[in-house]
């Protein structure tokens, strides 16, 4: 082999759980705020730090030559999403738990396709919910769209339930994992 094409030949990539990172403000930016968002927003912060305890958001991979990123989420039981858009396509696959985006329940398995732009919420079961994220892109917004005095109340009742249980709750799938390597 020459050196030229050595230097152009695609590699496998590995990535391992343990060595993923949070997803920061830097790589998805929150945009969208508005009076009605940061209305919102300072009412969801009288519940106290929720989004802390009801959520773990890690990227296991990015690969800024391709594009493309893998992201695993994990969100507590009752959790609720805002409504927001992502200026990029995502593919989403439910690794254990369920959540409910419309009138659509997802379980273990199942997955859904959500196109850049497109404004979705989603709650989560009483479970809670292990998805793993493909995206189109290495950085991409979080934009707040669409949450109405009604879905900030969902989200305020949501998260005032939670917060007295989650910081109890494991992740079913992630923590048995990580649990047998220790042994």
């Amino acid at each position: 082999m020459t050196e030229s094409s050595t230097a152009t030949r695609k590699r496998m990539k590995i990535y391992r759980f343990a060595d993923g990172a949070p997803l920061t403000r830097e790589k998805m930016p929150m945009i969208g705020f508005d009076e009605s968002v940061m209305a919102g927003l300072s009412r969801l912060a009288k519940v106290g730090n929720t989004e802390e305890l009801g959520t773990k958001v890690i990227v296991l991979f990015e690969d800024e030559a391709t594009g493309t990123s893998l992201t695993y989420a994990w969100f507590k039981s009752g959790y609720i999403l805002p409504r927001h858009s992502h200026d990029a396509d995502c593919l989403y696959y439910v690794i254990a738990g369920s959540l409910t985006m419309g009138t659509q329940k997802l379980g273990q398995g199942d997955g859904v396709l959500i196109p850049a732009d497109f404004v979705y919420s989603y709650e989560v079961g009483p479970e809670g919910v292990e998805v793993l994220e493909f995206r189109t892109a290495t950085h991409f917004h979080f934009k707040f769209q669409g949450n109405d005095e009604a879905h900030w109340d969902r989200m305020i009742a949501a998260n005032e339930r939670g917060k007295h249980i989650w910081a109890s709750e494991t992740a079913p799938t992630i923590t048995k994992r990580q649990s047998s390597r220790a042994e």
